[in-house]
């Protein structure tokens, strides 16, 4: 019945039950006769059996091929790269058996491969290296052999590499590490062997870096210092030696660092102190020495393991280890040079000349409020005080004002401390609420982490010089400003503030992925309700982050109904245009209401017209003009600038006539999923997963 429906373009049957008989994956063949299919996804099911050859007839025109989490098995059925305009292929958690393909290589528009968590054996082919579009890449997992391709190297789009838990041999090659964009790379629990590359400083973006469980040795490169982003390091289970560099004194953005079950020496380096982001850190059975640093992440014995170096001594009292015996002592200062001797001296008498400083700040922080953030929270975040960010912020001079919100203003300036230019949103505590929605806020930052969503730096709960309350919050500074003045740009700036069709649609796919995060893939959902372009944020490189939590709700852990949410911010007011319709009738909170504000979002971007705007009235809104002119009359309500051809991205092969016509095909998507966003009934709204696919 299916091959019936030749005008088919999407079959979607994921996230369902289905499955669990043998050969029940038929329907495969009957589609084959869809000539117009652009979407096949039955992942997440209980499909068995071996892959129909027929895979490999489908329509050329398929993009989208999603089969994770089946129980399928069988080889890789040859004649699936027929499917010259895949994109996004998943075939992860199956029973895949065999070699991958090398005939795969011809796939060269495909940009997400997954086949992690199946039992696919033999070598990664060097014709992976043909996929030159291809971003993400999982192969962890398997059971692969031989060596990483060299070939790698030419996927220069590369930002996710996971190649872990296989049986892969060699190093690390060269090529492989001059991928700019590479963010995560996964090289764990395989055998590789020998030192690692000194030319990891190509990778200059890395977050994540897992060289763990396998046979490396030598020293830990110093150019690894040279990879500032780094926030996750495991190289733990090797054979690395001597001391651990101190070119990573400057990875102070470090929140895990494991490098336990090596043979490192010498002493644990002190800059450790310094990492203010550091939660965990594993030096545990090296052969260090000597005493144990006690402030920071060393003051969190449930955040440090150091066991199995039998040479420490000191630390704090929890650790257990013995006192540094005074012969200990003598001996490392008979070890230090003259030099160090006089300086030792020097820091001594600046120390006495420099008490009375210290001891009248420790007053001075005695007898100011103590923050409530810490006990609230359960973690610490790095406390700055008034002091600092008035100097941060020039006095907090209007010079510095970057904008000004419900409950607070924002500011730039330097802060020392952290040696970054931030944006310091001071509260306005004067207004009712504003307490609440900075405790809102902190309670929904604490323990995100997303690449689209702001980065809080560091918290303030004081009071000023003259005695009153004083709350800020500090966060990583966005160049670009918010996505609503390049949006609606003034007149000075409506010449050079205009993003184009492509950089709105990243935008779009930013804001999706943050909220997909929050919604699915936090511990506990968090819904955002403040979703509006002023509260999108444009980095250096135009990524967009979500910022402003002060209304964010967090549901309970046990709650599986997601209208039951804590009441970790104020009632929920949001802002007129954006806010669901079911909050305005006393509705409940749920992810269902974001989604509704990012559908308006979506359209306002496209359209250039925000929901309040003066041609609203009588009945007439937004959502309302969306649906009364899709699908035939889009092209009339899209942003003209959109369409002018300054403004069209136009490669030598196509012109500017052929590259409207596509756009106009990608807006007739846009605003048909901005439509599914608003639904007026919550659950028969699109979730920000599906959003997230079609994007």
């Amino acid at each position: 019945m299916l091959g019936k429906l030749q005008a088919l373009l999407r079959f979607i049957i994921g996230d369902n039950h289905l499955g669990g008989e043998k050969d029940d994956m038929g329907f495969i063949t009957s589609l084959t006769n869809c000539s117009n299919l652009n979407f096949l996804v039955f992942g997440n099911n209980r499909f068995s059996g071996v892959l129909p050859y027929t895979i490999a007839n489908l329509s050329t025109q398929l993009t989208h091929l999603v089969l994770q989490t089946n129980q399928i098995s069988g080889t890789i059925p040859s004649g699936i790269e027929n499917l010259a305009n895949l994109s996004y292929l998943t075939m992860h958690e199956n029973f895949f058996t065999g070699s991958i393909p090398s005939l795969l290589g011809k796939l060269q528009k495909l940009e997400v491969l997954n086949f992690r968590k199946n039992r696919l054996s033999g070598t990664i082919p060097e014709s992976i290296g043909n996929l030159t579009r291809l971003y993400r890449f999982y192969l962890d997992g398997n059971d692969l052999q031989g060596s990483i391709p060299w070939s790698l190297g030419t996927c220069q789009r590369l930002e996710v590499l996971s190649l872990a838990r296989n049986n892969l041999h060699g190093t690390i090659p060269k090529q492989l590490l001059y991928i700019p964009p590479l963010r995560v790379l996964l090289v764990n629990m395989n055998s590789l062997s020998g030192p690692l590359p000194l030319d990891i400083d190509g990778l200059q973006n890395l977050e994540i870096l897992d060289v763990s469980d396998n046979k490396f040795s030598g020293e830990i490169p110093s150019t690894l210092g040279t990879c500032t982003h780094l926030e996750s390091l495991y190289m733990q289970v090797n054979f690395f030696q001597g001391n651990i560099s101190s070119s990573l004194s400057s990875l102070k953005g470090l929140e895990e660092l494991d490098l336990s079950h090596n043979n490192l020496s010498g002493q644990i380096p002190r800059y450790l102190e310094e990492f203010q982001f550091l939660q965990y850190l594993n030096l545990s059975f090296n052969d260090l020495e000597a005493d144990v640093p006690e402030h920071r992440i060393f003051q969190n014995a449930n955040a440090l393991s150091i066991q199995g170096n039998r040479k420490l001594c000191g630390g704090i009292t929890k650790l257990k280890l013995p006192p540094c015996s005074k012969l200990a002592l003598k001996k490392h200062k008979k070890a230090l040079p003259l030099i160090g001797i006089v300086i030792s001296g020097v820091i001594v008498v600046l120390s006495l000349f420099l008490l009375s400083y210290f001891l009248a700040r420790y007053w001075l922080k005695k007898s100011s409020k103590k923050s409530p953030i810490i006990s609230s929270l359960g973690e610490r975040f790095l406390e700055a005080t008034y002091a600092e960010l008035l100097k941060a912020t020039d006095g907090f001079s209007s010079a510095n004002l970057i904008g000004v919100g419900s409950f607070g203003f924002v500011y730039k300036g330097f802060l020392d401390q952290i040696g970054l230019t931030t944006a310091i949103k001071v509260l306005k505590l004067q207004q009712q609420r504003a307490s609440k929605s900075f405790i809102g806020e902190c309670k929904a930052l604490r323990s995100i982490r997303h690449r689209n969503i702001v980065k809080i730096l560091s918290v303030c709960s004081s009071i000023d010089f003259i005695g009153n309350d004083f709350k800020a919050l500090v966060f990583e500074y966005m160049p670009n400003g918010s996505l609503d003045t390049w949006i609606h740009p003034n007149e000075e700036q409506h010449n050079s503030t205009c993003l184009n069709f492509i950089q709105r649609l990243n935008v779009a796919i930013d804001v999706a992925s943050a909220l997909d995060y929050l919604h699915h893939d936090c511990e506990a959902p968090i819904v955002h309700c403040e979703l509006k372009p002023s509260n999108v944020l444009l980095d250096e490189d135009m990524v967009a982050h979500v910022g402003d939590f002060g209304l964010a709700r967090i549901f309970s852990k046990d709650v599986g109904n997601c209208s039951q949410a804590q009441s970790s911010s104020i009632g929920i007011k949001g802002s007129i245009g954006y806010v669901a319709p079911e909050y305005g009738m006393g509705g409940e909170v749920s992810t269902y209401g974001d989604v509704y504000s990012y559908g308006i979002l979506l359209l306002e971007m496209f359209t250039g017209k925000r929901p309040t705007d003066d041609v609203f009235k009588d009945n007439l809104n937004l959502h309302q003009l969306a649906r009364m002119a899709f699908p035939e009359r889009v092209i009339e309500i899209i942003d003209q600038r959109l369409l002018l051809e300054g403004n069209v991205n136009i490669s030598s092969n196509e012109d500017y006539n052929e590259m409207r016509s596509r756009m106009h095909e990608c807006l007739l998507s846009l605003v048909r999923i901005s439509i599914s966003c608003f639904v007026e009934a919550p659950k028969e709204r699109s979730e920000m997963r599906d959003v997230m696919l079609e994007l």
